[in-house]
């Protein structure tokens, strides 16, 4: 039996999905050079060294072109890779091999570190369907990240990637549900 939360979550979710969808080339485009130039600063200004961060999804913001920037200023970069049990395992990559993962999510292809490799990167760049204004986050449904980051004992800073009307007023929580410390949109970055 669902609750009224998770219901209320999925339709969201359903809502957000579609509009991903219906974004056109041009807007991406667009919106990526955006991202990529929000998540640079982001980088330098914390001065993060070692950045947890996921390879994008077809209609998700386009994290490549930082990743690419990443590696080309030696900042390291660690991708999630999912796990049937629920965790997350963890591999540097090589920033150009990949593979389909558990539910079709892009993957990279490296030696696995464990779930606890996480525990020493300087800064979280993680997917979200939505935010809202107190920094609770809207995942895609699996709880990966929730449970990443409900495990870690010294969370560095987490910052989500979603577009400008992305950041809603109000987000359903449920008592698993892990808010975020910021937001990276095409025209900002927020701190809460």
């Amino acid at each position: 039996m669902l609750s009224q939360t998770s219901n209320i979550k999925r339709a969201l979710r359903a809502e957000l999905r579609e509009r991903r969808r219906n974004r056109t080339s041009t807007e991406r485009g667009a919106a990526t050079d955006a991202f990529t130039q929000n998540l640079m600063a982001l980088t330098t200004e914390s001065g993060a060294k070692l950045v947890a961060c996921y390879l994008s999804a077809p209609n998700e913001p386009n994290t490549r072109p930082y990743l690419n920037w990443a590696f080309a200023n030696g900042v390291r970069t660690l991708f999630p890779i999912t796990r049937e049990d629920g965790l997350l395992d963890w591999a540097h990559g090589d920033g150009e091999t990949e593979a389909v993962g558990l539910f079709g999510m892009p993957e990279p292809v490296g030696e696995l570190l464990g779930p606890i490799a996480i525990n020493d990167v300087d800064l979280i760049i993680i997917p979200a369907a939505a935010v809202d204004s107190t920094g609770m986050r809207l995942g895609w449904g699996r709880g990966y990240f929730d449970k990443t980051l409900g495990s870690m004992q010294k969370c560095p800073p987490v910052y989500a990637v979603i577009y400008d009307d992305e950041l809603i007023d109000s987000v359903p929580r449920e008592v698993h549900d892990q808010p975020v410390n910021g937001v990276v949109t095409p025209t900002r970055i927020l701190t809460f």
